[in-house]
């Protein structure tokens, strides 16, 4: 690969977010929708352009109008979308929400018979682009068929073998050596998302538990919230999650605790729990991605862990004080602000 490498990129769900313009109504009852850009992944390489980072997407559409907005919705925000291709006979998956602030937001997935963004296959991925981005960003749902699953897994695998190992004599952080890790973080985003997932009506199914331990051991960073570290770990309760986390192979294990903030543990030792921002919440929806966005941002940057996490704080708050995902995803200036004392 003869550019540089990419800051980010991420891989997985895309699709188009059909938001009510009226809180605190039924489906039933909207009369109009802001049409935007959604799909975890794709949020946060957005959230990363935003704040001036190389970004891009690995993810398939529909060879539909929809699937040509999101390629146009990428462009324009900065992320590149080569990655993105069309696949025939598929559609484009929409999503739609209702608002009921602060803290319900239901989501209605329409992602049948198949969405796109499972056909991404092994064979057409460029793992070497992969392996040489500073960050690697993925998501369960990534793993929750095939041949999305396996082709997941692979990229996974590019980035290096199991488990974080330590760093070889005479090396920085960071470093790795021929064959080994490539610098920078692979960060698994838990998403976990029952309806994806066949058999999970009922509970967690052992074999997405199984997929789930098998992408930890490749990952260096964890992110989820409470429910989704008890779907990978078995623990609920914040801080032995966050050990469970490590104890599976990552080196920092973040876990989101919704109105009580942020804890992040690493595997050094440090520990960083850090409280919300105050917020008039709009749509609590995409505030995770910008989250996410903001903390590959302060990795990338080599700010201590403190404030990595105070920074993707206020950048979570601010996009919950509006009512898009991709198009709220905050600027650096603003960002700043929050952190200077202002609301979100």
């Amino acid at each position: 690969m003869d550019e540089a490498p990419y800051d980010l990129i991420t891989m997985g769900r895309i699709g188009v977010d059909l938001y009510p313009l009226q809180s605190g109504v039924s489906l039933a009852d909207v009369t109009s929708f802001g049409k935007f850009l959604g799909g975890s992944p794709s949020n946060v390489a957005v959230a990363a352009a935003r704040l001036g980072r190389r970004a891009a997407v690995v993810t398939r559409t529909g060879r539909d109008p929809f699937g040509a907005y999101l390629r146009s919705q990428l462009g324009e925000f900065g992320v590149d979308a080569r990655w993105v291709t069309p696949v025939d006979g598929l559609a484009t998956p929409v999503t739609f929400c209702e608002l009921f602030p602060p803290d319900d937001f239901p989501l209605y997935f329409y992602r049948l018979p198949k969405a796109p963004d499972l056909e991404l296959r092994e064979g057409e991925l460029d793992l070497a682009a992969i392996r040489a981005a500073r960050i690697f960003w993925m998501t369960g749902t990534g793993l929750c068929a095939e041949p999305s699953r396996a082709a997941t897994l692979a990229a996974l695998g590019a980035r290096g073998g199991a488990g974080p190992g330590p760093a070889p004599a005479g090396a920085r952080r960071g470093e790795h050596p021929p064959g080994g890790r490539p610098p920078g973080a692979t960060v698994f985003d838990l998403d976990w998302r029952p309806m994806f997932w066949e058999g999970a009506d009922g509970g967690v199914p052992e074999y997405a538990r199984a997929l789930y331990r098998e992408a930890l051991a490749h990952a260096t960073v964890a992110v989820g919230n409470v429910d989704e570290c008890e779907v990978a770990t078995g623990e609920r309760e914040p801080r032995a999650a966050a050990d469970a986390l490590l104890a599976a192979g990552v080196e920092l294990a973040v876990v989101k605790q919704g109105p009580k903030g942020v804890l992040a543990v690493h595997r050094d030792g440090t520990v960083a729990e850090v409280a919300p921002v105050p917020v008039d919440v709009v749509n609590g929806l995409g505030a995770g991605d910008a989250f996410g966005g903001a903390l590959c941002h302060g990795l990338l940057a080599g700010w201590d862990l403190e404030r990595v996490m105070r920074y993707a704080n206020a950048a979570g708050a601010i996009v919950a004080s509006r009512l898009a995902c991709s198009s709220a995803m905050p600027h650096p200036a603003e960002v700043d602000a929050v952190l200077a004392g202002g609301r979100a």
